[in-house]
């Protein structure tokens, strides 16, 4: 009787490369637009109410949005400000999303 040899293969190393990393899709950003139909006071408390932003954060988003004609109101991952973009919207809020430059 004769002993089976086992014969291993070498096992090559996976290398990678920091070219090879793929950068994560962040980060994008909410964007609220001034409208001739939502007053200031309402605007407000949008940003209260959905972000639960601080009366004095919420004001000078809003003055932002009534005085350069828009504001940049949150930040994050596609996903997150494209649900922002959506929820402002049903409040009858003119948002937007795209990715932040």
């Amino acid at each position: 009787m004769t002993a089976a040899t086992l014969s291993l293969a070498p096992v090559e190393q996976e290398v990678t490369s920091t070219q090879d990393v793929v950068a994560p899709d962040l980060p994008w950003v909410t964007i609220v637009w001034n409208d001739p139909v939502n007053l200031m006071t309402y605007v407000t408390w949008v940003f209260e109410t959905y972000f639960g932003y601080p009366r004095p954060k919420a004001e000078k988003l809003m003055m932002d949005v009534h005085v350069k004609g828009k504001a940049v109101v949150s930040n994050g991952p596609r996903e997150s400000m494209e649900r922002d973009a959506e929820a402002l919207q049903g409040y009858g809020l003119w948002a937007t999303f795209e990715k932040d430059e």
